[in-house]
């Protein structure tokens, strides 16, 4: 049974496995392959070590000048299979709206009620902080992604940036919405 808490530092190698694993499956043929192969799970535990304690602080990420996020993980059997971060909107003029900024499963557990469990309690953790909406960027072209959002009433708005993250650069990312209330 998948069991959603918030995260420990001690949690940070087995988060880092996740989002390694999760990349390299959801983001074949939308990133680089040369930077999925780059990932290392080692330096992502010793960011989200980082992370998660200064979170736990209430502070943002080491160097950012951005509101503060939080991190839940989502589990059974003691085994890590998810996680979710989320909290203030970090963009220009949308701190008035809850972010849900990263969500990711196992891909060995994708289908299977884990990014479901997370985005409930996301859901319910922003309403809980005041947030009436919120909103959130997936990479264009992830077409499983897009179909798990909107399932759970994430809407496209017609917002979208290009940036980089995690060594790729020039992504192209699609804003979502979600009336929280």
């Amino acid at each position: 049974m998948v069991k959603v808490r918030w995260a420990r530092t001690e949690d940070a190698a087995d988060v880092a496995e996740v989002h390694v694993d999760a990349w390299r499956s959801a983001y074949a043929r939308l990133i680089d392959q040369a930077v999925l192969d780059g990932l290392d799970v080692d330096r992502r535990a010793t960011m989200w070590a980082s992370f998660i304690a200064r979170s736990l602080q209430g502070l943002p990420p080491e160097g950012y000048d951005e509101p503060a996020h939080r991190l839940l993980v989502a589990e059974d059997d003691d085994r890590i299979l998810g996680w979710a971060a989320f909290g203030p909107g970090r963009d220009d003029g949308q701190s008035h709206r809850g972010e849900l900024a990263g969500l990711y499963a196992h891909p060995s557990v994708w289908s299977r009620g884990v990014g479901h469990a997370l985005i409930a309690c996301v859901d319910e953790e922003l309403r809980a902080q005041g947030f009436a909406d919120a909103y959130l960027w997936v990479l264009a072209g992830n077409e499983r992604a897009i179909g798990f959002y909107e399932r759970h009433g994430w809407i496209a708005d017609g917002g979208e940036k290009f940036g980089d993250a995690g060594g790729a650069t020039g992504l192209h990312e699609l804003r979502h919405v979600r009336a929280l209330t």
